[in-house]
């Protein structure tokens, strides 16, 4: 079969990468922190984050495809065209879902970098087959290579941008994102040949690259503004929020032109925890031991094992110094509930005998010092 000779614009090419680099910033920026949301805003900020990605997976693939130069005009079903889009939307949401509202291992981090190559590919060849008068033909081995880089690199790319949930990780794992996408076309396209419909006949409305282009334009304009806004916010700031008036006080008057700074971190008094699909709060003076639990802890009371969704890193930044000590790598303990200290050579064992949930915790030697001052040793 003889496939017609085609080509690239290389400023779409170098567009189409553009694209595909701000949908992912954009993305997981919106996820991050999701862990200090309510229940209701997490969802929120998923469903825009699943836009952002999916949107940009399927705005870079017809951008790319805008700049694919064939000797003949070329058109897209519409029906096609729309479901490709919509497929790459829902499959970055599962992917986001996992990893939001289910316990994050690396194990639920593969499975959800492999729901997006399968996204990926399957916004792909979708959008392929709504390609008008030509088809595209593949080969076994293209496909194959396809299918291996997309589920390769989009593992990759969520492997690095929530190994750990940092700045560095986030800009890393943009990189890794839109790479994969882009690289995952051309990869395709490389393997692809186009050859001219026998029949011809259309299965719907067609849309021409000129619609197509003012559609994937307002697409690419919000992934702009979404990129902006997250710039905007992404950046360190120095930790102090803008002075407000605060009031004075009880017999005292303010005086002209003072202002009180409000502190940026204060202490908060209760710890969220998940129920029943709800986010709750306790008061962090119930609360006897917080224990690593994978990605997120676990918080021991006098009758109740919760689940928190801080990683042990964040439990110990927001809870240390506020009743709470560090007792072991995996551990951070109340010593207002410990019943009693038990010394083993270089470290030891902090003894819980009124919880019904834990009856002890081991203390580290790194730790060991810290503790007994807490306990007044």
């Amino acid at each position: 079969m003889a496939f017609l000779e085609h080509s690239h614009n290389p400023w779409l090419v170098l567009a189409s990468l553009c694209i595909a680099l701000m949908a992912g910033f954009t993305g997981l920026s919106l996820t991050k922190g999701l862990s200090e949301q309510s229940f209701a805003q997490r969802k929120i900020s998923i469903s825009f984050a699943s836009i952002a990605l999916g949107g940009g997976i399927w705005a870079m693939h017809f951008v790319a495809m805008l700049g694919l130069q064939l000797p003949v005009l070329f058109y897209y079903d519409l029906l096609t065209t729309l479901v490709s889009a919509l497929v790459a939307i829902l499959m970055m949401g599962c992917a986001l879902l996992l990893l939001h509202f289910r316990q994050r291992t690396p194990a639920s981090i593969i499975l959800a970098g492999g729901i997006v190559g399968a996204g990926i590919l399957a916004m792909h060849f979708i959008g392929m087959s709504g390609l008008e008068p030509y088809r595209a033909v593949y080969t076994a081995p293209g496909i194959a290579i396809t299918i291996v880089a997309s589920v390769a690199l989009s593992i990759g790319a969520f492997w690095v941008a929530y190994g750990h949930r940092t700045r560095r990780n986030i800009v890393l794992g943009t990189l890794c994102f839109g790479l994969a996408v882009f690289l995952v076309h051309f990869i395709a396209i490389s393997g692809t040949g186009f050859a001219v419909a026998e029949d011809g006949v259309t299965s719907g409305a067609l849309i021409s690259n000129e619609v197509l282009a003012i559609g994937v334009v307002l697409a690419s304009f919000v992934i702009c503004a979404g990129f902006l806004m997250m710039s905007a916010t992404f950046l360190p700031t120095d930790g102090t929020l803008e002075p407000r008036p605060a009031p004075a006080p009880d017999g005292a008057e303010d005086a002209p032109g003072k202002t009180a700074v409000v502190p940026a971190t204060e202490v908060q008094p209760h710890i969220p925890y998940e129920h029943s699909g709800r986010t709750l709060f306790i008061d962090r003076s119930e609360v006897a031991a917080v224990r690593a639990e994978g990605r997120y802890t676990v918080l021991y009371t006098r009758k109740d094992k919760l689940f928190c969704i801080w990683p042990i890193s964040e439990a110990e930044s927001r809870l240390s110094g506020s009743q709470f000590v560090k007792a072991h790598r995996s551990y951070l303990i109340n010593p207002a509930h410990v019943s009693g200290f038990e010394r083993l050579k270089d470290n030891g064992v902090c003894h819980f005998d009124e919880i019904e949930t834990l009856s002890k915790v081991p203390v580290s030697r790194s730790c060991l010092v810290a503790v007994r001052e807490s306990l007044g040793l």
